[in-house]
C-alpha cells in the first residue's frame, strides 16, 4: 500500500496543537528522559514506541473506563485506547523533531460485533513513512518498532472488510477526535468509535 501525506508540507507532521500538545511541560518532560543516553533519533523513536506502548496499558486491556485524547493527559493518567496512545507517540516524537502521522485501519471488533477505526501512528526516516502501532501487546497480538516491513497489530482481513486506509493525517481524524472528547467512559466511547472513515 502507498502511503499519501494529507498535505506535502512536511512541518505540518511537526505540530503542536490541542491534542498533540508536545510543548506541555510532562510531554516535554518524558521526552527529555527517554533521549537520556539514547545514540540517535533512530533509538528515540524506538523508545519511545516503547514506552507508549508497554507503559500506558490499553483501556479496553486494563479496564479502566477513562476516556483521554490528549497527549499530556494520556501521559499523565497513564490510560487510552489506541488513538488515544497514538496521540502520546505523536507527541514524544514530535517534541524530537521527527515527523509523525496519524492514520488508520479498518477491523472487526474482537467478538465480530462489527467493524471500528483503529489507529496507529506513522513516522518519517531516510525519506520514507513506516507506520507503527503502539496500541499494548497482549495475546495473539506482537507489535514492534520497524523501519524494516511492518510489524503491526492486526493486519486487515479483506474477506472480512477490514482494511488500511492510506492516508496520512498531519492532525487526529476529526471523526475520531469528535467521539473520545464526547464520550464519558470506555464503554460509551466503544459503542460510539466511528465503523469508517
Amino acid at each position: 500500500m502507498e502511503l499519501t501525506q494529507e498535505t506535502p508540507d512536511l512541518s505540518a507532521y511537526l505540530a503542536a496543537d490541542e491534542v498533540v500538545d508536545h510543548h506541555h511541560p510532562r510531554v516535554r518532560q518524558t521526552a527529555a528522559r527517554l533521549a537520556e543516553g539514547v545514540a540517535d533519533s533512530y533509538a528515540y523513536a524506538r523508545a519511545a514506541y516503547e514506552f507508549v506502548r508497554d507503559t500506558i496499558p490499553h483501556s479496553a486491556d486494563s479496564g479502566d473506563p477513562r476516556v483521554t485524547w490528549r497527549a499530556s493527559d494520556v501521559l499523565e493518567l497513564r490510560t487510552g485506547i489506541c488513538h488515544a496512545k497514538a496521540h502520546a507517540l505523536a507527541a514524544l516524537l514530535r517534541a524530537e523533531d521527527i515527523p509523525t502521522a496519524f492514520c488508520y485501519q479498518r477491523l472487526l471488533h474482537d467478538d465480530g460485533s462489527g467493524h471500528a477505526v483503529h489507529g496507529l501512528v506513522a513516522v518519517r526516516f531516510n525519506g520514507a513513512w513506516h507506520r507503527q502501532d503502539c496500541r499494548g501487546n497482549k495475546a495473539g497480538v506482537d507489535a514492534q518498532f520497524s523501519l524494516a516491513g511492518e510489524r503491526l497489530a492486526w493486519v486487515p482481513d479483506p474477506e472480512s472488510n477490514e482494511l488500511d486506509y492510506p492516508v496520512l493525517y498531519a492532525a487526529p481524524h476529526p471523526d475520531v477526535l469528535r467521539v473520545l472528547r464526547a464520550a464519558p467512559d470506555r464503554p460509551s466511547l466503544w459503542k460510539a468509535l466511528p465503523t469508517a472513515l
